[in-house]
């Protein structure tokens, strides 16, 4: 019974995910972007520390060194800052959907570059998997048509979200390196009450006083979206997912992630009435398999 509560969570952290385009697209409709980032990262960042205390009070936090300063505040402004700035701007241009399926890119961008600075070991698996998923991401994005691909058929929202993914890519690896040492929830604390730190004044130069304005005057549901993207889509669900690391594994937690583009494009036909048409289906599969076999193969690599 206890593992079946496990891998209900860990079904419920993919369908936090899935879930975050489409409360991100529905805040940008009223929130300017980089506003709506600062805020989503502050609520967000306040809950983290809170959770920090109740484990250590605060004792991680000050054992960190001026070098773990200096690497968090790298990671905060690559897989905060540019990540959420690229991530909610790209919402007000795309689908949910599309989003969702675009950054199925990630792992295989990690891997690669991964390969490549530290000698990561890649298998025929993998790669095969890292072909799928590609070829999801471009039947999502050109609509089936992937000769748009250079035609100059992609738009500025596919091209956002793309850098969104590279940004992350670049966060994970990083953080390879960073966070030695540091337990993770305080890595991730630090980093995002840094990133919506930095993200304030970044709101105010783009946006302006209207943007926390637009804040102030924003609707109870766009309020409830906020909330959710900044509790459930971050804090709740990174709970949920690394209690699932510690129970099951790294490798048997991440296999979940599989579900994300699914819950994604489905959470976001249901509840925004995105079209969902034979492209995307298509691309979603491709994606999705393209995940497993990613997890498939790096299993057997280990």
């Amino acid at each position: 019974m206890n593992n079946l509560g496990i891998h209900l969570r860990l079904i419920g952290v993919a369908a936090s995910w899935g879930a975050t385009w489409s409360w991100a697209r529905e805040i940008v409709k009223t929130v300017p972007p980089v506003t709506g980032a600062a805020l989503r990262f502050l609520l967000a960042g306040a809950a983290l520390l809170a959770w920090v205390f109740a484990v250590d009070r605060f004792r991680s936090i000050r054992a960190l060194d001026g070098r773990q300063w200096l690497g968090l505040t790298a990671c905060a402004a690559v897989g905060v800052f540019l990540y959420t700035v690229l991530f909610m701007s790209g919402m007000q241009y795309i689908p949910a959907g599309k989003g969702a399926v675009i950054i199925t890119l990630n792992p295989a961008i990690t891997l690669l570059v991964a390969a490549w600075l530290f000698g990561e070991k890649l298998n025929p698996v993998i790669g095969l998997g890292m072909v799928l998923s590609l070829s999801g991401a471009m039947v999502a994005v050109s609509h089936g048509d992937i000769s748009l691909l250079w035609r100059g058929g992609v738009g500025a929202g596919e091209a956002l979200i793309l850098g969104a993914a590279l940004c992350w890519s670049s966060y994970t690896l990083l953080s390879r390196v960073v966070m030695k040492g540091i337990p993770p929830l305080t890595a991730t604390a630090v980093s995002a009450v840094i990133g919506g730190l930095a993200l304030v004044p970044a709101g105010l130069v783009v946006d302006g006083v209207a943007g926390w304005q637009a804040v102030a005057g924003a609707s109870a549901y766009t309020w409830y979206n906020m909330l959710a993207l900044a509790f459930v889509g971050t804090v709740l669900a990174y709970a949920w997912y690394f209690g699932g690391v510690k129970a099951l594994g790294a490798g048997n937690a991440a296999a979940y992630i599989v579900l994300v583009p699914i819950f994604g494009i489905g959470l976001a036909a249901w509840w925004l009435g995105e079209t969902v048409d034979a492209s995307l289906l298509l691309g979603v599969v491709l994606a999705v398999a393209g995940l497993a076999l990613i997890n498939v193969g790096q299993r057997r690599g280990r």
